[in-house]
């Protein structure tokens, strides 16, 4: 028997190649659609965007504009897009009418005016998101939460978010057994000592690194400038950086072209208490699905595969809405939501049955015991999600 009750936020090591492999597949598995955010422990935030499931574009982090530009400049160099370009390509944009963010916008407008290919949004967007990525890895620790928004929809090639998590991970391994862990991408290397670095290299060297090494970009920046790896030219430069010629700065965002503020939808609030949310079912998939769908919805879950024990777990937690399997070992959904309804304390309690059949005899059934409502496997996100507000509504309503 399983029974677990989570905290809206639940917080793991996200790179953690099983987790987040594990994760990633439940919100595909439930065809979600809307926003997950990620929160590390110094607040710091990042977003991805997702469509039924599949993964359209990712953004947040340390440098949101610099990742963009610079993505820009290695995927799409034909592309125009310095500060006032951009700003001029934005100029119908709203932010508080779009759901997702100004990159994608863009993306989508190049697209359209056919400045850029499939092709190159694609390689730009999975460059995006394995940085992205690689930057949850560096943070180790975080909280994540979902938001549903079936609104959202993708004129542009997804994303496989599994080769993209390899990637990023096979990159995150590479930079940690390297010597370089201690350090961040994000971090702008600068000459600390000219004349020492210049005793030790050649003239031409020592040119190159005066103008490339200005304290203005980061080592990303400068890896795309060289057309290398950023992983080589942070090995190249950790000799320097070891005898104190070259120091690694922390620098801010470039300036942000939208000034509609940012891109993110408010998080869920979690100071409150947030409604408790049962699932019944012999199923470990079922429950586990619905264990990630709920806690990463802000809400609190109760999950139990053993039906047997239910009444007594439910009766000691209370629920605030009851999902019941309709066909378990021993017993099954009628019988347990009949016992409910004759206890005073679940007389309102919304209980939705749930089946992999869907009858006509089945919903008439589950409407003689009681149940609140009936819904068909496999679970949809959007739906599971529209059930539980709709009847939490009627419930703060009814007198």
């Amino acid at each position: 028997m399983t029974v677990k009750v989570l905290n809206p936020n639940v917080s793991f090591s996200l790179f953690t190649a099983s987790k987040q492999v594990q994760f990633i597949q439940t919100l595909k598995r439930i065809r979600f659609s809307g926003h997950l955010i990620l929160t590390s422990p110094d607040n710091q935030k990042w977003l991805f965007f997702l469509c039924q499931g599949h993964l359209m574009y990712a953004t947040g982090g340390t440098h949101p504009v610099r990742r963009w530009l610079r993505n820009v400049a290695a995927h799409s160099p034909h592309l125009k897009a310095d500060r006032l370009a951009i700003q001029r390509d934005l100029t119908g944009f709203n932010q508080a009418d779009c759901k997702t963010c100004w990159q994608y916008y863009l993306l989508i407008l190049w697209a359209k005016q056919q400045k850029i290919t499939d092709e190159q949004a694609t390689h730009l967007i999975q460059s995006v998101i394995t940085e992205v990525l690689f930057d949850i890895a560096h943070a180790q620790q975080t909280t994540y939460q979902i938001k549903q928004d079936n609104t959202i929809t993708t004129q542009l090639p997804v994303i496989d978010v599994e080769a993209a998590i390899a990637q990023a991970n096979q990159q995150w391994q590479a930079w940690h057994h390297d010597l370089v862990a201690d350090y961040s991408p994000n971090f702008a290397p600068i000459i600390k000592q000219p004349q020492a670095l210049q005793a030790r290299t050649s003239d031409a060297v020592y040119q190159l690194l005066s103008k490339l090494l200005d304290g203005k970009h980061t080592l990303r920046d400068v890896a795309v400038q060289m057309k290398r790896d950023v992983l080589q030219v942070t090995r190249s430069l950790l000799p320097y950086i070891r005898w104190g010629l070259v120091e690694l700065i922390s620098i801010p965002d470039l300036p942000n072209p939208v000034k509609q503020g940012s891109s993110e939808p408010p998080a869920t609030t979690t100071q409150s208490i947030q409604p408790l949310i049962a699932c019944v079912d012999d199923s470990p998939l079922v429950c586990h699905t619905m264990e990630k769908l709920l806690t990463a919805s802000g809400y609190r879950a109760l999950v139990i595969d053993d039906g047997l024990r239910a009444i007594a777990l439910l009766i000691a937690r209370k629920p605030d809405v009851i999902f019941l399997d309709l066909v378990m070992p021993n017993t099954n959904g009628y019988e347990i939501c009949a016992k409910l309804r004759k206890l005073q304390a679940f007389q309102n309690t919304p209980i939705v049955i749930l089946t992999g059949k869907d009858g006509i005899v089945d919903r008439v059934r589950a409407k003689l015991v009681g149940a609140s409502d009936f819904l068909n496997k496999p679970i949809d996100a959007g739906t599971v999600l529209n059930v539980i507000s709709k009847h939490l509504k009627q419930t703060v309503v009814s007198p």
